[in-house]
């Protein structure tokens, strides 16, 4: 019998089935870490769940990265659901997950749910996420009683900067802390299934951690978090400019794909693109 070859750097096999909350909570337990990315198309989607990201996030980030938006505020569920399709249309593994764009939950707990209700129909995603702890716990539940996971976000919540004063820490000092504190036991209680913990310190984000059940999915919340998250065109270099001191560029997508134009303008003005052998007869 002939022995069997192993490959030791091959990247372990996939399940076939679709990622659940469940199997993300189980990596809480087990102390495995997963990362998460936001996408809003078909091709970045299957690229990065081919590229082992368990959890993409149709984020209201698509006001800043797709509509060109200043911030998330003017973003609207009726632009977020085509492009949350196109997302669960094109991955069979991720777990997909919708934000609720400001002003779509605020006013009630059957606002929070209806609204929510139209993801899960219209764009086919598989949980949704909301910003606010203690003075939201209402909509999340909400929105779990109707059969809707939910990804709570605490700590600084952009839909909120104008009341926050801006992009600021949050988490500071010990009524800071506590506020924080009982923001997250709030969302965990309510039945969120993770919290995204935004522009927390460290060390009272490991707290966190460490306290709740749920996984937590950091950014800019330093390494003690269960999982990490980050706008993929910050993560991959195609925004350029200042980025928030959390972003960790790992390629500059900027300089590829200006390249790639700027030759691709140089060949149709100096007539050697197509080439003859492009041409049909």
């Amino acid at each position: 019998m002939s022995e069997r070859t192993e490959t030791p750097d091959a990247p372990a096999a996939r399940p076939a089935r679709r990622v659940r909350t469940l199997d993300l909570q189980k990596a809480k337990s087990e102390g495995r870490r997963w990362a998460m990315l936001t996408s809003y198309d078909q091709y970045t989607a299957a690229l990065f769940e081919r590229s082992g990201v368990e959890a993409l996030l149709v984020g209201d980030s698509a006001a800043n990265n797709v509509y060109g938006h200043e911030t998330t505020l003017p973003v609207t569920v009726d632009e977020l659901i085509p492009l949350a399709r196109a997302v669960s249309s094109a991955t069979s593994h991720a777990l997909v997950i919708a934000d609720l764009p400001f002003g779509s939950y605020e006013v009630s707990a059957e606002q929070a749910a209806t609204t929510a209700i139209r993801f899960m129909k219209e764009a086919g995603v598989h949980a949704v996420k909301l910003e606010g702890g203690v003075r939201m716990a209402d909509r999340v539940r909400a929105v779990v009683d109707a059969g809707i996971p939910v990804m709570a976000h605490i700590g600084f919540t952009p839909q909120s900067e104008h009341a926050l004063g801006g992009y600021k820490v949050q988490g500071r000092g010990d009524a800071a802390q506590q506020l924080l504190l009982d923001d997250a036991r709030a969302v965990a209680e309510a039945g969120a299934f993770a919290v995204v913990l935004e522009m927390v310190p460290a060390e009272l984000a490991a707290e966190v951690t460490r306290e709740l059940q749920i996984p937590t999915v950091g950014i800019g919340a330093g390494s003690g978090c269960d999982a990490q998250v980050l706008v993929w065109q910050d993560m991959a270099g195609l925004r350029t400019g200042p980025v928030p001191r959390f972003v960790k560029r790992y390629a500059n997508l900027d300089e590829v794909l200006g390249g790639a134009v700027r030759a691709y303008v140089d060949d149709v003005a100096s007539g050697s693109f197509p080439e003859p052998e492009r041409d049909f007869s």
